[in-house]
């Protein structure tokens, strides 16, 4: 008797729906990814989706073996917590380093010295 043939309906049914769900927000991250034109555009499709996606197929992880293993299965929760720390921060960082090296923004900004216009108001 496998794992699946074990799990009964009311645990299979929120675990097939949260997977199907993470696996389609992943997928519309995936599909922003290729679709949008500039990278500060693109950069919003994975760093929204990534945790979401990966926080309802972590919960189907954590519902699908605390219901196999008839006890609590909490170890996703840390999985969790570091793609939420370190998803969102990284965006950032590579969004900021996309910025200091765009000759574009540069321009825009009228200098290239980032402490220039503090100068002025002391």
């Amino acid at each position: 008797m496998s794992v699946a043939e074990s799990l009964p309906w009311w645990a299979a049914l929120p675990v097939a729906f949260l997977l199907v769900l993470g696996g389609v927000i992943a997928l519309i991250g995936t599909i922003g990814l290729l679709r949008l034109k500039t990278f500060y555009q693109r950069i919003h499709g994975p760093a929204i989706t990534i945790t979401l996606g990966a926080g309802c197929i972590l919960v189907a992880s954590m519902i699908h073996f605390t219901v196999a293993q008839s006890r609590l299965v909490i170890h996703e929760l840390l999985i969790g917590v570091f793609v939420l720390m370190t998803a969102p921060v990284v965006a950032m960082m590579i969004m900021r380093a996309a910025v200091y090296r765009d000759p574009q923004h540069k321009r825009s900004a009228g200098s290239d010295d980032p402490g220039a216009g503090d100068r002025g108001l002391r």
